[in-house]
């Protein structure tokens, strides 16, 4: 079904894989061509480096490098997005930093916040707050209801070539011919400041498609297939994945986007197809023919790896909690589903690490079959036309009883189109609950589950309590992630698993989709370059600035404030989804949700460290010497060495915060709140043997935290309320260093520990020097 290529390999043609192309003479390459029935390659002999330069990746991004360099790039981006829980933080940050309007088409759209009922008014301030921005900097505002911000991109700003940043991790528009990547506002806010974006040049691995998908199998379901394949073993970690091979024309846009957006969930950097008349009549479809160019790897094309996939040979999945790559066919589950729950459960149980909360799924079990309690399709990944199409054939006018089925078309156009064909009455004749536009089922804002209930969800993920359950008041709800055909299958079952696969009713052509462009000029604010100077920004009462944030100290002196062996952590856990989304404008609100499903009392223990740093820098501030703080500082300092002065001079050089130790922190959201939370905190850095992702990385950096990393062999030396003394921090961090002596300091004395600071550009150093990008862009 899927094969990995662990290596090097060749594309000739488009067609035609090779791994040893330059150890052949020419006329054995096209031999092996005429064989395959393609025609031969031009005179001259094979070259590994010039075969990297023909993929697509490599195109769109030296286009986009403003530097002759072409393996340290600096990148600027043709437009970005933002939706409401990320623009006013990244507005305020670009603004504070100098600047005057918008430089390129900046969306900000409202589909996070907009159906949230926490915090009174402070949702639709935000709003208020977001047209505002539009209109004193020049910007485009998609009221709330509107459109998902991915849909609204892919209808409206993406395009053959171009390059777009948006600050959520589902930013992908690969299928349509866009390089998209999903970063935390730091970055955003470095493009609208006219700084760029800066990366070393990703590997570049090849997905050859190949066969079409038989009926009932959909785009979430090869999309599960290939991150059960790739996640866990980081094939495609921080790198392009480029879509090719005859596979691909035989999949619609709409299934295309489908599997593209959930790349993002094998942690790779982003996606990138090749195009053809499919993609054409999309442009054509939604008013916007320029867009289009053909895209396609040249001739001969050098790949850094390969996944092989067969679509024929994807069947019907399931991904059970709690994560996307946990994944099995839906026909292997029921096979076996108790053995294979049992072992959910034990693993499940491992992650929660909560023995307050009850896991468990095999109660879900009626005559060996699974049984779910709900069903949502929604989203970027699941409310897309063709998906509630399939749902509305499938299930028909079927009365659902007391079976919760929820649908969310992705964007007014699409609900439009769906009332025109009869899909969504179909639908609502069957019981169906059809919402607006509203990303909520996907982060834990809409349709929350009873305690102990399992959904079933056509959305981007399932991570633990992403539903929207609170650990902190004994409630654990769970998701398991399936394409919108097999929940309608499921749902006609009366909720028993049931595979699109075993329906006997066959779906029908999908009706050709109609855009009516009316619906988004009637109400979508365009403001791209035609900014308001004159207007003011419009603050609600929930819109706070951030606080001061020192700079990196000569020394550091940090307390352990969490420690966490799972063998990855998500930002959903660094700071919870949800209804939390709605203080995100807030940044001390917020920050008292820092950890609060995974390490209840981090916060606690964070904030009184930060208590006496603050009490160190107001007494530094006035010049008088830190009393009270010898014994925390004694240990430190050789004994020959512990006079008062000694102690105050070392005090007055040492910052006191707090550090993260997780073993692989940052799976999942491009939130920068699960770095910025812990920095509003006092936090100073993380400490883990890698980073997740690169997004998180950027995150930690933007904010002033440094990402150091360890050996995985000092993992155990890690405990709560210890302290890791870091002396001569600035300096290092000044001077290129790669490596740091530390020590830990308990009861048990004080003992070395070395760590890493990998893989810092100078700017990233700078940054961190200077306390957060906010600090480095004031100076």
């Amino acid at each position: 079904m899927i094969e990995l290529l662990d290596k090097g390999v060749y594309l000739l043609q488009g067609q035609v894989i090779l791994e040893d192309a330059d150890k052949l003479s020419l006329e054995e390459v096209n031999n092996r061509l005429k064989h395959e029935g393609l025609g031969p390659l031009p005179a001259g002999r094979i070259e590994r480096e010039q075969a990297r330069a023909g993929t697509i990746a490599y195109t769109i991004l030296t286009d986009h490098n403003t530097i002759n360099d072409k393996q340290n790039l600096k990148i600027k981006f043709d437009a970005m997005a933002s939706h409401d829980i990320t623009y006013v933080g990244i507005t305020q940050t670009a603004s504070a930093s100098g600047m005057k309007e918008f430089p390129v088409p900046y969306i900000l759209t409202n589909c996070h916040n907009s159906l949230c009922a926490v915090g009174g008014t402070i949702n639709e301030d935000d709003h208020v707050f977001g047209l505002s921005a539009a209109r004193k900097y020049g910007g485009i505002f998609v009221p709330a209801h509107q459109a998902v911000i991915h849909q609204y991109v892919r209808e409206m700003m993406a395009g053959c070539g171009k390059m777009i940043l948006g600050s959520d991790s589902h930013t992908r528009y690969g299928a349509l011919g866009t390089i998209a990547i999903g970063e935390g506002g730091g970055e955003l806010a470095k493009q609208l400041v006219k700084r760029t974006y800066d990366i070393a040049y990703p590997d570049v691995v090849a997905v050859y498609l190949e066969g079409s998908p038989v009926p009932g199998v959909g785009p979430q379901d090869v999309a599960i297939a290939i991150i059960k394949a790739v996640f866990k073993n980081g094939f495609v970690k921080n790198k392009v994945m480029e879509f090719v091979g005859p596979g691909v024309s035989n999949l619609t846009v709409d299934y295309r986007n489908g599997i593209d957006v959930m790349t993002t969930e094998t942690t790779c950097l982003t996606s990138i197809w090749r195009t053809d008349e499919q993609v054409e009549e999309y442009f054509k479809i939604h008013g916007r023919s320029e867009a289009y160019r053909r895209l396609d790897p040249k001739a001969v094309t050098y790949y850094d790896g390969l996944i092989k996939l067969d679509l024929s040979r994807i069947l019907p999945m399931i991904a059970l909690p709690f994560h996307p790559s946990n994944a099995w066919t839906i026909a292997e589950f029921n096979e076996n589903s108790l053995a294979i729950l049992q072992q959910v459960e034990e693993e499940g149980r491992k992650q929660i690490s909560n023995p307050n909360l009850k896991f468990k799924l095999t109660d879900k079990l009626v005559n060996g079959r699974l049984k779910v309690d709900q069903a949502v399709v929604a989203g970027c990944a699941g409310g897309t036309y063709e998906n509630i199409v399939a749902v509305a054939q499938i299930l028909g006018e079927k009365a659902l009883g007391d079976f919760s089925l929820s649908v969310y078309p992705s964007s007014q156009p699409v609900f439009f189109e769906l009332m025109n064909n009869r899909s969504i009455e179909k639908l609502t004749i069957a019981g169906a609950s059809i919402r607006s536009a509203f990303c909520g089922p996907c982060f834990g804002a809409g349709d929350v589950p009873a305690n102990n209930a399992l959904s079933i969800r056509h959305a981007t993920r399932n991570f633990v309590n992403r539903e929207g359950s609170k650990p902190d008041n004994g409630q654990l709800s769970s998701v398991a992630l399936m394409d919108a055909r097999s929940i309608a299958a499921t749902a006609l079952h009366d909720g028993v698993l049931t595979a699109a696969t075993d329906v006997e009713k066959l779906l029908s052509p999908t009706p050709a989709y109609k855009f009516n462009q009316e619906i988004y000029k009637n109400r979508v604010y365009q403001g791209f370059g035609t900014p308001h100077p004159e207007e003011e920004l419009v603050f609600g009462p929930g819109i706070i600035p951030w606080p001061k944030m020192r700079e990196l100290t000569e020394n550091l002196l940090l307390k352990v404030a969490t420690v966490i062996h799972d063998p990855v952590t998500t930002t959903d856990e660094l700071i919870p989804s949800g209804e939390t989304s709605s203080y995100r404008s807030n940044p001390m609100r917020l920050a008292e949700f820092t950890l609060s499903r995974k390490d209840p009392c981090y916060v606690g223990r964070a904030k009184e460290i930060q208590e006496i740093e603050l009490k160190r820098q107001a007494f530094l501030a006035v010049g008088k010497n830190v009393k009270g703080m010898d014994e925390l500082f004694l240990p430190l300092v050789e004994k020959g060495q512990r006079t008062p002065e000694d102690i105050q001079q070392l005090i007055s050089k040492t910052g006191l915060g707090s550090v993260v130790f997780a073993i692989k922190p940052g799976d999942g959201s491009a939130r920068e709140q699960a770095a910025s939370c812990q920095k509003v905190l006092g936090g100073d850095a993380n400490v883990a043997i890698e980073y997740a992702t690169k997004r998180y990385r950027s995150n930690l950096i933007n904010w002033g935290l440094v990402p150091f990393t360890i050996n995985e062999s000092d993992k155990s030396k890690f405990a709560i309320d210890d302290y890791l003394y870091i002396p001569g921090i600035r300096e290092a961090v000044k001077n290129g260093a790669d490596r740091v002596q530390a020590y830990i300091i308990n009861s048990g004395g004080k003992a070395p520990i070395e760590l890493k600071l990998e893989g810092l550009s100078q700017d990233e150093r700078d940054i961190i020097l200077a306390g957060c990008l906010i600090n480095y862009y004031a100076e």
